[in-house]
Order: C-alpha cells, then structure tokens, then sequence
C-alpha cells in the first residue's frame, strides 16, 4: 500500500530501486549503509493503516424537521410508519404537537415544500401521514401518557387556539396545574370559528381537545378576561401565557348605499360555525386576498350564492393565501379579479378601480373604473389582536396593530406574562401558534422552576446535493380522494380524504432519510477492509481505525450522507 495522493513509483524506497538482490553481482554493505526505513518514509510507519482523511458518522438536520414551525422531528416519525409502528410514531409525533389529525388537515406543510424528495419526483405527503395517525389515535382512543408529579405551580392561558391549547398541553405534560379561559362558547378558536367545517370537520377538533383536557387541562369557555392583573392574582396563578389570537377585523372606508349588505368576513365565518345561515345573496363579493377571503368565498358558495367573486388589488403572485387555497377556490367556481380595488358599493353593483403595477411592484390606480354585479360585500382585508384588556398591565408593549412585543423567550415586559399565537408579530397559522405554544411552555416552565432553557445543539443541513440518488428508484406520490367540485358546493361535508394504511406506510418508506442513518448496510458492504462494524438492529455501526485506509468507499457509498470524510488530526488508535 502507498501513501495517499503519491504516485506507486515515488513510493519506491531507494533501498529496493538501488540495492540488487543477493547473488551474482550483489554489493556488500555494511550497517552504517543501510538508513531506517521510516526515515527514508519521512515517519510514516508501514505497520498499519496510513491516511490523511477518516470517515465519521454524522446525524445532519433534515429539511423537513428544519422548516416545520412546530417543531416535529418528522423524519422519526416517519421513519416509525415505516416499520409498521404506528403508535411508537404518533407518540414521537404529539411530543411537539397534541393537535395531529387537525394539524395533518389545516396545515399548509411548509416541510413539504423543503422535502428533498421533491427535486428527485415529488415530495413526501408528510401531512398525509400525519393526518393517518391522528385520525388512527381517535379511532383506537390512544391516551397521552400521564404527567409526571405535580409541581405545585399554577398558570393561566388566557386563548383556547391552537397556541393556547398547545402550551397548555405541554405545561400539564411538566407537571403543572393548567386552566384555559376562552371568551368563546366553545374552545378552538380560529380552528372553530375560523376555518370551515369542509376542511376541518368539527368532531375531529373536539376529540383532540378532549384529550388535552384528560390530562387535568381545565378549559373555561365564556369567560372575557378583562383585568388580567387581577385575575392572575385572585387565581393565585404563578404564570400567564396569552394568545387571544386576532378577531378584529380590519375596517375600510367603502362608500356605501346600503351598509347592513357590508359584513366582515371573520364575523360571516363564526355565524356559519355556530350554526346560522346568514342570508346572503345570489351574487356575493369577497375583498381581499388572504386565506381568510377564500374561505368566505368558498363557505358563500355552500350557502347558495351562485357567484362568488373575489376582489384583490394586487396579482396573483403578490396574493397572502397559499396557492393551494385559491387553486381550490377556483375550482369550485369562485372568480377572482386581481390589480382591482373597490371604490364603491351600491348594490347590486360594486364599482372597482383597474390597479397597474409599478416598476417597484406596488399596485397603483389607472382611473379606470368597472362594475361588476354583487348583492353583497364580504370585508377580508386582515384582522387585528383584540389585546386591550393588557393595557393596564404594567411593562407590557403593544404595537399599532395590537400586537404584543415579546423577547426569544415568548415573555412580555412584565415578569411572568407570556404571549405567543397570532397576537404577536409572526406568521398567522395554526402551526405557527402550535409552535408558539410549545416554545413558552417551555420557557414558562423554565422560569417557575429558577432555570434557563438549554440552548439547542446546532446541526448543519442535510442538503439536496449530499444524497447519492441511485440507491433510491422513483415512487409516485399517492394522491388523497377528494370530492368532485360540484358536490363539494353543496353542503359542508369534508372535502379532501385520507390516506389509508398502507398508502400511509408507502408514503413514509419515500423518505429519503436525510442525513441520518437507517441501517441501509450500504457502508458495511463496501467497505474493502471490514473496517465497518455493525452493532446491531438499532444501534448503527462503528469504524475500526486500525483497518480503515480512509479510502471513502463507505462515503460514496452511503446514499443519506450520514457519513463524512474529515481530516485525520489524530493518529489511528483503533475503534470509534
């Protein structure tokens, strides 16, 4: 064997080109002659394996773990549907997030977006998966396991969302005693009185609710927290943790004949949830280009309105609603008219302003003007936090739009009151108040117990370009049923579908592992000088020093890149 990065003939010695062999001819020499042969190899011993690089295993952070706001170790999850584990994997699941079968539904799955899969064929249906163990967890009644001793320690969620529910979640699961106080009648908020019953069905909602509160969650509905100062202190609550979500719907100056034919769109959707049908007519207008406009448009068309027009000021690309939730509107018969603003509403015509893009993107009026048939005006133009009742609590900062300032640790600036969800700047999703909620807990549980929160370990990500391809073949996703668009109109009934075991287990094998060992055996086969030590079913492998000559083959070989080739610092001493 040779050194590295020299050639076969520079590895020669000169003792072996120069000295002939023994016989006829041979030249005597004395000892003085000889030099040692790891001089003439400038140290470098012969005896064992010489190198300049070595093999380490790493575990690289997966893009789908990375992108979710919820903070879900997917690839694990994953990795357990696979193997035919399905309660180890929901287990794994709701230790971030107690809302799967309504996360798996209402989730607009950023992870699949980042999914490395999706440069290969198509992403992993993570949300599918997901949505298939949570579903199965409530048909099977799967539990959350029991807190641990109780600490003694009382808080006080103020918001029964999907933030508020989820720090409570994770505040009983360390011990605390929780209560959740809701102005609403029943708890949800946004998830209930937000988001349709055609994407989320109500009875799954309330199953997974219930099971937080088995957990000793106490949820109190109707109740209007209006001094929240006092309340912490007559409830001998230690901490506060308030997400009150955004309600208020933003108004517009819209001249108007008939103003009553002017609703908003967040009070038009909790009239349908609770069960009105609010008289709307044949022809209804949307303004606005959110998700919250698309399902006013989509929830008018199930009401009867034969045309459901949407009315944006800015293009399709500029649009805040998830392309999916427009695609869908359409597909149900919804218009949309874009670079259009409203200048007035007399129905049964609305009377639009033709808008033009300027060179620096930013919509500006032409002085065109259309008309366009509508009996109705449905307001979708944002919504405000609903936080006024903080504003007698001292140190608490509040922004123009309601919002509360927090620091990383989700803390107002009074000691021991907490916001997160949709009340403070961020992303207004339910995984994104999830997320929230997780993240207080923790630090709320930190700061009752006189602790800090352990700074988590930073891990490089596994990208698209590390993969070795040719270990995994091309799988088409499998597609979720859903209703045909002209029954989807017809009542509030669940639009899109499940996937079933085995779709489920299919589409959890299409992980592609990124950056983490799944025990392929890809390195202990190539490796050429059994340098690769297989530990056993779960435990991995370990490289052999004194065998491996750093040649990379295990590298190469590996098609997660769960192993790197880094400089060799130390000599070799045997195993790691």
């Amino acid at each position: 064997m040779h050194t590295p990065g020299t050639s076969r003939e520079a590895a020669q010695t000169p003792l072996q080109r120069n000295v002939p062999a023994s016989g006829s001819g041979a030249v005597a020499m004395s000892r003085r002659d000889i030099t040692a042969l790891p001089d003439l190899l400038g140290g470098i011993s012969r005896a064992g394996p010489s190198r300049s690089r070595t093999p380490l295993y790493v575990d690289l952070l997966p893009p789908c773990n990375a992108a979710c706001p919820a903070g879900e170790n997917i690839q694990a999850w994953l990795a357990e549907v696979e193997a035919g584990r399905c309660e180890e994997a929901w287990r794994i699941l709701v230790a971030d997030n107690p809302l799967p079968a309504v996360h798996g539904r209402v989730c607009y799955h950023p992870c699949e977006s980042s999914c490395n899969r999706a440069e290969l064929d198509e992403a992993v249906s993570i949300h599918g998966v997901e949505r298939f163990l949570g579903d199965l967890a409530l048909d099977r009644g799967w539990a959350f396991e029991d807190p641990p001793a109780r600490s003694g320690k009382r808080v006080l969620v103020v918001g029964a969302g999907p933030s508020g529910l989820s720090a409570a979640y994770h505040l009983a699961r360390r011990g605390h005693d929780v209560e959740v106080r809701d102005r609403g009648a029943e708890p949800g908020g946004m998830m209930r009185y937000g988001i349709p019953a055609y994407r989320l069905p109500r009875d799954v909602l309330s199953a997974e609710m219930e099971r937080i509160a088995a957990l000793g969650v106490r949820i109190t509905t109707g109740h209007l927290v209006g001094d929240l100062s006092a309340e912490r202190h007559e409830g001998g609550f230690d901490a506060v943790f308030v997400a009150v979500g955004a309600h208020l719907s933003k108004r517009v100056d819209i001249p108007a004949r008939d103003a009553s034919r002017i609703v908003d769109a967040v009070g038009f959707l909790e009239q349908v949830a609770a069960g009105d049908r609010p008289a709307i007519g044949r022809r209804v207008a949307i303004y606005g280009g959110g998700n919250t406009a698309m399902d006013a448009a989509r929830t008018a068309r199930r009401l009867g309105a034969e045309e459901a027009l949407v009315v944006y000021r800015r293009t399709r690309a500029q649009m805040p609603a998830h392309e999916e939730e427009a695609e869908e509107a359409e597909a149900e018969g919804v218009r949309i008219n874009w670079l259009r603003t409203i200048s007035a509403f007399e129905g049964p015509e609305l009377t639009v302003e033709v808008m033009a893009l300027g060179d620096d993107g930013v919509p500006r009026p032409t002085g065109r003007f259309e008309t366009l048939a509508a009996d109705n005006l449905i307001l979708a133009v944002g919504q405000d936090a609903d936080t006024g009742f903080l504003a007698s609590v001292p140190g608490v900062e509040r922004s123009a739009d309601g919002t509360v300032v927090v620091s990383a640790s989700m803390m107002t600036g009074c000691p021991g009151i907490f916001a997160g969800g949709d009340m403070v700047p961020a992303e207004r999703t339910v995984t994104v108040g999830i997320g929230h909620g997780k993240k207080a807990a923790r630090h709320i549980d930190a700061w009752l117990s006189g602790t800090q929160v352990p700074v988590a370990s930073r891990h490089d990500l596994a990208a698209f370009e590390g993969l070795h391809l040719w270990y995994f073949g091309d799988f088409s996703r499998r597609r979720q049923p859903e209703l045909a668009p002209g029954e989807r109109v017809e009542d509030f009934s669940e639009v899109r579908g499940g996937l079933g075991a085995e779709e489920a287990r299919y589409e959890a094998a299409r992980c592609l592992s990124c950056g983490n060992c799944f025990e392929c055996d890809g390195c202990l086969g190539a490796c050429p000088e059994d340098a690769v030590i297989k530990l056993g079913v779960g435990q991995r492998y370990r490289f052999d020093d004194m065998r491996c000559t750093g040649c990379g083959a295990c590298f190469e070989q590996c098609p997660v890149h769960a192993i790197e080739m880094v400089p060799l610092t130390e000599p070799a001493t045997g195993d790691r």
